[in-house]
């Protein structure tokens, strides 16, 4: 019988992400992002896990790897 599994699930063995999701509307200086998850890279190197706190229906997704300094998603 397979575990069911929670909607939301911290990273594998304490990892942290090292990349947020962003959904972005809007071009240049007046695009507005917004966080709508994280991912890590998989062991292997070969992909990452993601995960999802939201699903956006327009705009783009932007994969960013985190910094120290962020200014509302925009690097």
């Amino acid at each position: 019988m397979a575990k069911k599994q929670q909607a939301k699930q911290p990273p594998a063995q304490g990892r942290k992400p090292t990349h947020r999701l962003y959904r972005v509307v809007g071009d240049g200086k007046l695009a507005t992002w917004t966080p709508i998850g994280a991912a890590w890279p998989n062991k292997d190197g070969m992909g990452f896990s993601i995960q999802l706190d939201a699903i956006p229906r327009e705009g783009r997704v932007m994969l960013r790897v985190i910094t120290e300094k962020t200014d509302g998603g925009q690097q």
